[in-house]
């Protein structure tokens, strides 16, 4: 298997993980996913040059297990000159994006909780960051490299070109860094309903997944994210209205607008 570069990607087998795996994604992100015959364990592998990358991401893991907050365990981890693979236990349910509108609704509190006491793990205790910084240099990166992917942006941006895009965030970031250092919590990174798994009988959250972006930052970083993600969910405006509403209010948060759409405006120039 070989990513969008044609890069080849190793299998978990080809790294020395037994088991039959079978591919569940591949190549777009740089890395690979199987998942193990009996469905407990998915396998992530990618090349050498993402080693790094995904060593990161078993660390992170590890710690999130470490403080109560539901997720998978790293089971297994394998690297050489060829690339990695870290195996990690699967978190059993369905992915919150694959549930209809209705089931959604009515996991949405269960959700506003999960990331609340994901929110509320001590910062102090975390040892990796997330924060506008480290965002502001990535999408600095990925513009310059014109490598912003347009499907990412907002409907009403993908015909604008990504360096306007980001030169009309630079005027808030000191702003948003004063707000950032008032409030930094632990985040996911990457809060859209994919990562977010859900008890299909309960529709209460049974973990996060793809914690590679893990870290310290302003909570709206994770709550900009989800809010819009949740969206392409909800029937209507008046209900997605609505259901920012009731995850506020849950959450216990009069929600910022501005610091809203600044994050949701940032977060799609920093993936490429």
């Amino acid at each position: 298997m070989s990513d969008r570069h044609g890069t080849q990607i190793p299998s978990p087998t080809a790294l020395g993980v037994d088991g039959g795996w079978v591919p569940v994604t591949g190549g777009e992100s740089g890395a690979a996913v199987f998942r193990s015959a009996d469905a407990t364990r998915y396998a992530k592998c990618v090349p050498g040059a993402d080693a790094a990358a995904l060593r990161a991401e078993r660390d992170r893991i590890a710690w999130l297990s470490g403080q109560g907050v539901p997720g998978p365990r790293a089971l297994d981890w394998r690297s050489g000159a060829d690339g990695a693979c870290l195996v990690t236990s699967a978190v059993p349910g369905v992915s919150a994006d694959q549930v209809p509108a209705g089931d959604l609704r009515a996991a949405w509190a269960h959700i506003a909780d999960a990331v609340r006491r994901l929110h509320a793990t001590p910062a102090s205790a975390c040892p990796f960051h997330r924060g506008l910084d480290a965002m502001v240099a990535e999408a600095e990166d990925v513009v310059a490299r014109d490598a912003v992917n347009p499907g990412f942006l907002p409907a009403d941006q993908q015909g604008t070109p990504a360096s306007e895009l980001l030169d009309r965030l630079a005027p808030q970031v000191a702003r948003r860094r004063e707000e950032e250092a008032a409030d930094t919590v632990v985040c996911h990174g990457d809060l859209c309903l994919p990562n977010i798994v859900l008890d299909p009988q309960t529709l209460d959250v049974t973990g996060f997944i793809d914690l590679g972006r893990l870290g310290l930052a302003d909570r709206y970083a994770d709550l900009a994210l989800l809010l819009a993600n949740a969206r392409e969910t909800w029937p209507d405006e008046e209900q997605a209205r609505a259901a920012d509403t009731a995850l506020a209010e849950r959450y216990g948060i009069t929600l910022d607008d501005d610091r809203l759409r600044f994050y949701l405006h940032l977060d799609p120039l920093t993936w490429g």
